[in-house]
């Protein structure tokens, strides 16, 4: 498959104003995106995640690294008549219509009269504002200020796109929409680069997945590799007079639920089962079954910012 973004050794260093020590927002990040792939781009607000996706774009320049985007160099203005960017805290001018505004964006990049045209009105349509074509900006919600937004990311029909947080600012239907339109994107054979919060949405709509953490590279891979490969949780199933306060402070216990009168689920760390299993017969507790449970994503994100280390199936952080 080709590469439309290849990152190797990425680090981006700022000095903020009145400040002596400089800030290492990146720090040598590398990692590669297939032509016709969804790629999520994951972490903690303040990760890093908005720089990298700035120096992408070719808004701001590396401090060390190579960066390739379409087989170029992100600046070029070759590469950017490509591609596509919806910013994570889109502005536009309050007074101009969403007709006016697309239509603005579309003599930017070149396109002929009647070409705008027909492409505003069917983008408008597809992201639900034909109905308020007419009504100024200044009038609109965040949600529909968003889907304006994604509208103009769309616009020049680029071959990568690149969506820092699409979904902020969306009502559940307005995510669904949005959510929908970028899996059309996928079965037309868009590339989509995409930064969110809501991970639901990634694990419906990513092949592989790029987890980063104080500007650093946690864990990357597909994701059913990340979710399994050594991170697997125990759940075990007992009965008896079980004090689940008391056993959710255990060490390896990760939480536990009522699941009857006289029953429980304990859900443990793979690599304290055993542990987990022998303080519960202990406690007169009857294990019932056990067996083997995916971490959640959320669980997975949680884990490689607090522990920092990289589950088996994904790649190192160097």
């Amino acid at each position: 498959m080709d590469r439309v973004i290849e990152v190797e050794g990425l680090s981006k260093t700022f000095r903020p104003p009145f400040r002596t020590r400089k800030v290492e927002a990146v720090k040598s990040v590398s990692f590669t995106v297939e032509r016709g792939e969804v790629y999520g781009f994951l972490g903690p607000n303040g990760a890093g995640k908005t720089t990298t996706i700035k120096v992408l774009t070719g808004l701001i320049r590396p401090t060390a690294g190579r960066v390739s985007v379409l087989g170029g160099d992100p600046s070029d203005i070759g590469v950017r008549q490509r591609l596509g960017f919806l910013p994570e805290q889109p502005y536009f001018y309050d007074y101009l219509k969403p007709s006016e505004l697309l239509d603005t964006f579309g003599r930017l990049f070149g396109m002929e009269r009647q070409a705008r045209r027909r492409r505003i009105d069917e983008l408008l349509e597809t992201v639900g504002l034909s109905h308020v074509r007419q009504r100024r900006l200044r009038k609109f919600s965040k949600g529909m200020l968003q889907r304006v937004g994604i509208a103009q990311a769309l616009l020049n029909d680029p071959d990568l796109i690149i969506l820092d947080e699409p979904m902020s600012g969306l009502d559940p239907i307005g995510r669904k929409e949005v959510s929908d339109l970028v899996a059309s994107l996928k079965s037309a054979g868009k590339t989509i680069f995409f930064s969110s919060h809501i991970l639901a949405d990634i694990e419906r709509l990513c092949d592989r997945v790029m987890i980063i953490d104080k500007g650093a590279m946690k864990s990357s891979g597909k994701l059913d590799d990340l979710l399994s490969g050594g991170h697997l949780e125990k759940e075990a199933m007992v009965s008896g007079k079980a004090d689940t306060t008391e056993i959710s402070t255990w060490p390896g216990v990760v939480r536990v639920e009522a699941a009857g009168p006289d029953a429980a689920r304990v859900v443990c760390a793979s690599d304290r089962s055993n542990e987990v299993l022998g303080r519960l017969i202990e406690a007169g507790l009857s294990v019932n079954s056990l067996t083997d449970k995916k971490i959640s994503l959320e669980s997975l994100i949680m884990d490689l910012a607090e522990k920092r280390d990289v589950p088996a199936g994904g790649e190192v952080a160097r």
